[in-house]
């Protein structure tokens, strides 16, 4: 008996699981006779997964899970996963990127230009630029990699090739990809690997951005919206009212996403002008103005400093790559900035032995990572200590980390100070 997996035709969802089977050699069959709305809302489905949503699957041993990454991981193996803890996780953590900093976007830009939702051009914009930010990240990553983690393909690979697809086929023309052309060639690496294109099937770079097509929208919804108007009281006369548009669906594509509040909002407003002390920062003499400028205006109450370093092996790694990481970090902190600033430093202590450290203030006294799950990707890299604001120690370090290479002398932990980065 083979296992079933239960969606309808081209889900990129399901074809996750789908092209995770064919690396794993995992028997696993679309159940044929499945449609979308009746078979999902019988009794008998909703006994196995009372949730309703595809795809979902069933085991030859009677075992029911839902969720497409949950079912991906069930059919691979352990090449796809990762060969060992550290790689596990970060596959862990490049399929959770996947999910929660392209798809939402890809959705938002692309189901307009197919007619499923209604074009919305503030969101529309908006989830453009993310694309453009997740893109950078990704191709910075990629430098110097064939694959996202190791050197074979992994449930990450897998992950972000199916959820980046709709994009390079609708709207991703050569102009706006130019950009990332390592992550140009990881797709098509990735799309072209005969067990991907087997379910894929032949994947064609868009010519040209596609755009949102009103009559195509009307094609798909004006139908049953005439139905409606066909069925109200003739003597009823139609309340007017200024059309809303519709919110951007969720992951499955049927209920809308919700909607995102600011995670500062439960946190102390403070006395502490932050932006004045970036502004002083940034324009004046750091050890004669900007450090007594921050220690002057610092509202302890409120703010929380915090240190931390990186945990991870940079063994293998250039000084660029090193400092690419930095840069990949500050770039998934949008709107963090804005109730935060941070200095991180790369180190050096023999040739090639390169370390990264930070030193960050944030309108709160969590570790602020936790706040949010956008910017959850990369801190769990990083041991997190939260400082003394009082203790003498806790002085030092903002003075050092403050000034970077200007420090005297230019070295933490008796290691030797070769790059600094800011968020502010």
């Amino acid at each position: 008996m083979f296992q079933t997996l239960y969606t309808y035709p081209n889900s990129f969802r399901a074809n996750k699981v789908l092209v995770a089977a064919q690396y794993s050699g995992a028997d696993v069959k679309v159940d044929a006779a499945f449609k979308l709305g009746e078979t999902n809302a019988s009794a008998a489905f909703l006994k196995k997964f009372p949730n309703g949503k595809v795809p979902a699957f069933e085991a030859k041993d009677g075992f029911l899970v839902s969720e497409s990454n949950a079912i991906a991981y069930y059919v691979s193996n352990k090449e796809l996963q990762g060969e060992d803890s550290k790689a596990a996780a970060l596959v862990q953590q490049w399929v959770s990127f996947s999910d929660n900093e392209i798809l939402p976007a890809a959705c938002t830009w692309v189901f307009p230009c197919l007619g499923i939702i209604q074009f919305n051009k503030t969101e529309t914009e908006r989830a453009k630029e993310q694309i453009k930010k997740v893109m950078k990240l990704l191709d910075g990553h990629l430098l110097t990699k064939t694959f996202v983690v190791g050197e074979r393909v992994t449930l990450a690979d897998i992950s972000l090739v199916c959820n980046l697809q709709s994009l390079y086929e609708q709207v991703l023309e050569p102009n706006f990809r130019k950009e990332f052309q390592n992550v140009n060639r990881w797709f098509t690496t990735m799309v072209n690997q005969p067990k991907v294109k087997k379910v894929l099937g032949d994947v064609k770079l868009c010519e040209k951005m596609a755009q949102f097509d009103a009559k195509k929208y009307q094609d798909l919804h004006g139908s049953a919206d005439s139905k409606k108007k066909e069925k109200a009281p003739k003597a009823a006369a139609p309340k007017k009212e200024t059309p809303k548009p519709k919110p951007a669906l969720d992951e499955d594509g049927d209920a809308p996403m919700p909607k995102q509040t600011d995670p500062f909002e439960g946190e102390l407003k403070g006395k502490m002008d932050l932006d004045a002390f970036k502004r002083c920062y940034s324009n004046e003499d750091t050890i004669k103005e900007a450090i007594p400028h921050f220690w002057a205006n610092f509202d302890k109450e409120a703010y929380s400093i915090w240190i931390c370093d990186y945990q991870e092996s940079l063994k293998g790694k250039v000084s660029f790559q090193v400092s690419n990481l930095v840069g990949g970090f500050f770039q998934r902190l949008d709107k963090l900035n804005k109730n935060a600033f941070a200095r991180m430093i790369v180190t050096e202590g023999e040739p090639k032995d390169y370390n990264i450290h930070g030193l960050f203030f944030w309108r709160t006294q969590k570790l602020a990572f936790e706040l949010s799950p956008n910017w959850q990707v990369d801190y769990e890299s990083y041991k997190w200590q939260k400082l003394d604001v009082d203790s003498a120690e806790t002085k030092k370090l903002v003075e050092l980390f403050f000034c970077g290479e200007e420090a005297v002398p230019p070295t933490y932990k008796g290691r030797k100070i070769i790059d600094e980065s800011t968020l502010k």
